[in-house]
C-alpha cells in the first residue's frame, strides 16, 4: 500500500463563483465524504497537489489528509475533474476510509517481459485492458499487478484469471476477460494476399497463327493497287 500526505483547509464558500476565486489565488476546491460523516468542503494548494500527483498513482494511494483545525483523515481520491482543454485541476473528491471497511479501487496492470511471438514471430503485443477493479482492505491495496507476457506466442492471449492475486484481494472483473493478446500487425496481414498474387505466374498469352488468306486480305483491304497494274 502506497501512502502520501496532503495538507488542506476548510472551505466555507460554495458555488462556481467561489470556486473560480479559489483557483485564481492558486487553490483547488475539494470535498471529503465518507461513511458516517457529513461532506466537508476543502481548499488545497494547487502546486502542492500537482506535485503529489506527479509522484504517486492516486487511484491506489492512501492520502493522509491533514485538515487544519480538524482531525486528520485517511482517504482515497475518488475523482479529479480537469479542464477539458487546459487540463487544469478544477475539483477533487476524497473518500474517507473506515477501519475494517473494504474499498473498491482500480489497480493498473504492468506487462513484464517481451513476448516470444514478438521476438521470434514478428508479432506485437496488443493490450486490451490496462487496469483491474478489485475490492480489499485499504491497508493491502496493490500498487499494480505484474503480468508476465514473455511466454506469449502469436495468436495466444492472457486473461484476468492469469493474474496472481495477493491474499485478501478480490478481483471484480470477469475471469475470462482478455487482458492482452499477441497478434500479427494488421498491415502485414493485408499485404500477404497481394504478395501471393504477385508470386503466381501469369498465364501465357495464346498467339493465333494467321492464315495465309487472312494475311492477303489484311494487306489488300483499303490499300492501293500496285504500280503498273490496272484496276478491273
Amino acid at each position: 500500500m502506497a501512502t502520501a500526505n496532503l495538507a488542506a483547509k476548510v472551505r466555507t464558500t460554495a458555488g462556481k463563483g467561489a470556486a473560480r476565486k479559489l483557483r485564481a489565488v492558486g487553490e483547488v476546491p475539494a470535498i471529503v465524504y465518507g461513511h458516517g460523516r457529513e461532506p466537508q468542503s476543502l481548499a488545497i494548494n494547487t502546486y502542492t497537489l500537482e506535485r503529489m500527483l506527479e509522484k504517486v498513482s492516486y487511484k491506489t494511494t492512501v492520502i493522509e489528509l491533514e485538515v487544519a483545525g480538524i482531525a486528520n483523515a485517511r482517504t482515497l481520491i475518488r475523482e479529479i475533474q480537469r479542464h477539458p482543454f487546459k487540463r487544469h485541476i478544477l475539483h477533487v473528491d476524497f473518500q474517507e476510509l473506515v477501519a475494517g471497511e473494504k474499498v473498491t479501487v482500480r489497480v493498473p496492470l504492468v506487462f513484464v517481459g517481451t513476448p516470444e511471438g514478438v521476438r521470434t514471430g514478428g508479432g506485437i503485443l496488443d493490450s486490451v485492458m490496462h487496469e483491474l477493479e478489485v475490492r480489499c482492505d485499504p491497508s493491502i491495496i496493490p500498487n499494480h499487478f505484474d503480468v508476465d507476457v514473455s511466454g506469449l506466442i502469436v495468436g495466444h492471449s492472457l486473461h484476468v484469471s492469469d493474474v496472481k492475486v495477493p491474499e485478501g484481494v478480490e478481483i471484480l472483473d470477469d475471469a475470462s476477460s482478455t487482458m492482452c493478446v499477441c497478434t500479427i500487425p494488421k498491415e502485414v496481414v493485408e499485404a500477404a494476399p497481394a504478395a501471393d498474387a504477385a508470386a503466381t505466374p501469369a498465364e501465357p498469352e495464346l498467339i493465333r497463327k494467321t492464315k495465309e488468306g487472312d494475311e492477303e486480305g489484311a494487306e489488300g483491304e483499303g490499300s492501293a493497287a500496285p504500280a503498273g497494274e490496272k484496276k478491273k
